[in-house]
């Protein structure tokens, strides 16, 4: 199952709710810490989009609930920004007992913001992630100024952030002024990458501006153009990830305790959770992503079965005729290999009215470049027919299965 819910105490004895999104062979490359945004919870479309993109690249990572939110147990009322980065730190102490300790924080909003403040609290950090972070905590009070004057004369008050009520109390709105990100950036040594939308309307562009001008290098900076403040398009959660995962490689190193080959004796290991048909797949060295089309209610995220069956054809293909040709010294320079799938009736078939009566068909056509003769040519494409999957598909082929024990 992933992700996989678990729980664990904070500071205070209260029981936070968490979700920890393992990679396909439970053999992370690294474990990240994902904070949500204000209001939000775990199960926020944003924070399981992007998490679910990062396992499926190899990463592990926590989401949880702040107290109050969700899940978890406390009052929000009670709740403070330092409250937020001290769940932050109990929940990277959870991980490190239970788990590794996070080498990668991940915020959206104002856990953005908390997650740059306890970036430097945790050695085992090496890389920091925000998205649509307010360089400064305070900026989120506009969201409830309507309330504000009630804090001040009452101690507290009930106000309304995105259709949903909660009471937040004086101390959280003081906190919140005493913390500006860039008074301390300027001592962070940590990889920095920020993601911002020129069009978020909570969270203003020149925040990112604040945050990339206070970090020190390495720092990178991602533009969402189009974006919404919220991630409400699942397709800018799903490309922060697939960035993320690809930035995360130079800046946090991987895990030498990470079982690269933990197939348990198997070559091939496939998870298809959730509600679509994306299926991760784990060869021993790599991870990959199959899907079905959005026409037929999947996400588009990966190629098809069929597709991955053509890619195995076609690159087996041309692995075996640049062997061949380095071996007899032949200057082939590129060989492209086009590929169909159809299902056919035999030249001879009775039963032409019959669908069981098709076979399947592949169609290769191969283009060469180089100088090669026309015999050169002739004899690669007699070699293509002897590459082993070329082979392999042509043999008598049993399938065994069994349920797993």
């Amino acid at each position: 199952m992933n992700p996989k819910p678990l729980k664990f105490e904070n500071k205070k004895g209260l029981r936070l709710a968490a979700n920890l999104y393992l990679p396909l062979d439970k053999a992370p490359k690294f474990y990240a810490l994902f904070a949500h945004c204000f209001t939000c919870t775990k199960n926020f479309s944003a924070v399981t989009q992007i998490c679910t993109s990062l396992s499926q690249h190899g990463i592990a990572v926590l989401s949880f609930d702040f107290t109050g939110l969700g899940r978890s147990e406390g009052d929000f009322q009670d709740s403070t920004f330092s409250a937020n980065i001290s769940d932050l730190s109990d929940a990277a102490a959870f991980l490190e007992e239970n788990f590794e300790a996070p080498k990668m924080l991940v915020g959206h909003s104002l856990g953005g913001a908390a997650v740059l403040y306890v970036a430097d609290l945790l050695d085992s950090v090496q890389a920091v992630v925000t998205i649509a972070a307010p360089a400064f905590p305070a900026h989120v009070k506009h969201l409830f100024e309507d309330g504000l004057k009630e804090v001040e004369e009452n101690g507290s008050a009930k106000v309304n952030i995105g259709g949903r009520s909660f009471r937040i109390n004086k101390s959280f709105i003081d906190d919140l002024e005493q913390r500006p990100i860039t008074s301390f950036l300027k001592n962070l040594r940590k990889s920095i990458l920020i993601f911002h939308s020129p069009q978020d309307q909570i969270v203003g562009i020149e925040n990112a501006a604040e945050i990339y001008g206070a970090a020190f290098h390495p720092k990178s900076f991602i533009s969402l153009d189009g974006a919404d403040h919220l991630l409400s398009n699942a397709a800018d959660s799903q490309y922060i990830g697939e960035v993320i995962s690809s930035w995360s490689i130079r800046y946090v190193a991987i895990s030498e305790n990470s079982k690269l080959n933990d197939l348990k004796g198997n070559q091939v290991l496939i998870r298809l959770a959730g509600d679509g048909y994306t299926t991760e797949i784990k060869t021993p060295h790599h991870h990959l992503l199959a899907d079905e089309p959005t026409e037929v209610g999947g996400a588009n995220l990966g190629p098809t079965p069929y597709d991955l069956l053509m890619a195995s054809l076609g690159s087996c293909t041309a692995m075996t005729l640049k062997m061949y040709s380095e071996r007899k010294d032949w200057p082939l320079k590129q060989v492209q290999v086009y590929l169909n799938h159809d299902k056919v009736h035999l030249d001879d078939s009775k039963a032409s009215e019959d669908p069981g009566a098709k076979v399947s068909q592949f169609t290769r056509i191969i283009e060469l470049e180089g100088d090669l003769d026309e015999d050169q040519r002739q004899k690669l494409l007699e070699i293509s027919n002897r590459c082993p999957v070329h082979r392999t598909l042509q043999e008598e082929i049993k399938i065994r299965t069994m349920l797993a024990k």
